[in-house]
């Protein structure tokens, strides 16, 4: 089952964050299998960190559940809340077959949260620029509360463009970039 994560930071914990990066990259490693996609988002400044994204193949609800919530700075609180899904991989891949690499071109994570009826429940025409795509579920698959996709755009206005406007309660766009260790 695929599970999309994202963690937000709390107010003032880039200094904690910092200090347990290395932790946090260790734990991720235990994880290298299973992980579809990760990285952090950013602030409008394009360099202050303001959350993490992991999306991620488990056995299931619980055994998500305990990756979330056993994230090192998860753990030490530098994390005001995590938004845990079920997600289902409409492209089929991983960020590491994303056709355009992990450098260059700004990305974005776009996430809109239902409001009524499933929408965008099929790939875009245009997917050349789809890093990751998929909708947002219950935890049972049954219900769809939104989708989350990983785009590489000119700016975020076409980055939002990726999903249907009026289909959603909101819809959130945030300067994202590949993770992982850097060298």
């Amino acid at each position: 089952m695929e599970f999309f994560c994202y963690h937000r930071d709390r107010a003032g914990s880039l200094a904690l964050r910092e200090e347990l990066t290395e932790e946090h990259w260790s734990y991720m490693d235990g994880y290298e299998k299973e992980l579809i996609a990760r990285g952090p988002t950013f602030a409008s400044d394009g360099e202050t960190p303001t959350g993490s994204v992991h999306i991620v193949d488990l056995p299931g609800p619980a055994a998500a559940r305990a990756f979330a919530f056993d994230e090192p700075n998860y753990q030490a609180g530098a994390f005001r809340d995590v938004l845990l899904r079920r997600w289902r991989n409409l492209l089929g891949r991983t960020m590491w077959d994303f056709p355009g690499g992990r450098t260059g071109d700004d990305r974005y994570l776009v996430l809109g949260l239902g409001a009524g009826g499933p929408v965008d429940l099929v790939l875009p025409d245009d997917r050349d620029d789809l890093v990751a795509f998929g909708p947002l579920l219950s935890d049972d698959g049954g219900a769809w509360l939104g989708t989350a996709a990983l785009v590489r755009a000119p700016d975020p206005e076409q980055a939002r463009a990726v999903l249907t406007a009026d289909g959603y309660a909101g819809i959130e766009v945030h300067a994202w970039e590949f993770g992982g260790r850097r060298s």
